[in-house]
């Protein structure tokens, strides 16, 4: 883990922060969390530069985690806000889905908001979701089971 804080730290002063790197184990996986001066740049344009950090991080560091779990990168809590955000949607569009009979979309969404999507909707006894698309961004479909 101390590679992975150091690769952080060098990757967020490379970009001119002074961020403090500490990771936590969780039952998904690793969480990295970011605070510190200058973690607005990592938040801006709704958290294209700190989504682009977790898929570098991710994709460095993806023997650390065992299969099926993930790592998360957040800055001064703004994935956990998010990530809260799009769990909620999921369940107001499963709902509207059940009311009107109707196939919901939601996206254009990354793998890692896909999965926050799929895990939110599998916990939910009458509804379904995929992801259709065959782009890094695609959407997912909310729907009634048959």
């Amino acid at each position: 883990m101390e590679n992975l804080v150091k690769f952080v730290e060098d990757v967020t002063r490379a970009m001119g922060l002074e961020m403090t790197v500490s990771v936590a184990e969780t039952a998904d996986g690793l969480r990295v969390e970011l605070d510190g001066k200058g973690g607005e740049m990592l938040t801006r344009r709704r958290g294209e530069a700190l989504s682009a950090l977790q898929h570098l991080v991710s994709s460095v560091f993806r023997d650390l985690v065992p299969h099926g779990q993930r790592i998360a990168v957040d800055c001064q809590g703004f994935r956990q806000d998010k990530d809260t955000e799009i769990k909620k949607m999921a369940v107001f569009l499963a709902e509207k889905a059940r009311m009107t009979k109707a196939p919901q979309e939601m996206g254009p969404l990354n793998p890692y908001e896909r999965r926050l999507v799929h895990v939110a909707i599998s916990e939910l006894p009458d509804v379904t979701s995929e992801s259709i698309g065959d782009a890094f961004m695609k959407t997912v479909i909310i729907a009634t089971r048959n």
